[in-house]
């Protein structure tokens, strides 16, 4: 038992190392099946902030569980959930734009024509800002196919 448990261990270190993922599925989640690394994807437009959802103010939505820090973000999730959720499932728009999927960090956000885009990084965010319409319009081109792998 303690051999298995100690592999698991092992595998999960593993698993969660890598950089690169395959968007398999329509929304980014961790293990867990937290959306954003369980945070609020309503914050980011209310108070200008990534804040961090709370346990026990949840909603599934597109496969994963989404976080939020107050009921009335919730509510507003729920009633127009394309509204908040950020673009291209949560995966970095950068690496979309440019044909891959990565994960994020929840502080590298950015608000563009009232959508949500986030970033693996705050330095890959800055390449990213370079050019934001030309990296969505690649994006939005290399979406689609990113799904069908």
């Amino acid at each position: 038992m303690k051999y298995s448990a100690r592999l698991f261990s092992i595998i999960l270190m593993w698993l969660s190392s890598w950089t690169y993922v395959y968007a398999l599925e329509p929304i980014y989640s961790d293990f867990f099946g937290k959306a954003i690394k369980g945070y609020d994807p309503v914050a980011y437009f209310t108070v200008g902030k990534p804040l961090k959802g709370e346990s026990d103010i949840t909603y599934e939505w597109n496969g994963a569980k989404w976080y939020f820090s107050t009921q009335e973000n919730r509510q507003q999730f729920v009633s127009n959930p394309t509204a908040y959720a950020p673009q291209y499932g949560g995966y970095c728009a950068w690496a979309v734009s440019q044909g891959y999927t990565a994960s994020i960090d929840p502080n590298a956000w950015y608000i563009f024509e009232n959508k949500l885009y986030l970033n693996y990084s705050e330095s890959v965010q800055k390449n990213w800002q370079k050019d934001i319409s030309g990296n969505v319009r690649k994006a939005d081109l290399n979406w689609p196919e990113l799904l069908k792998n």
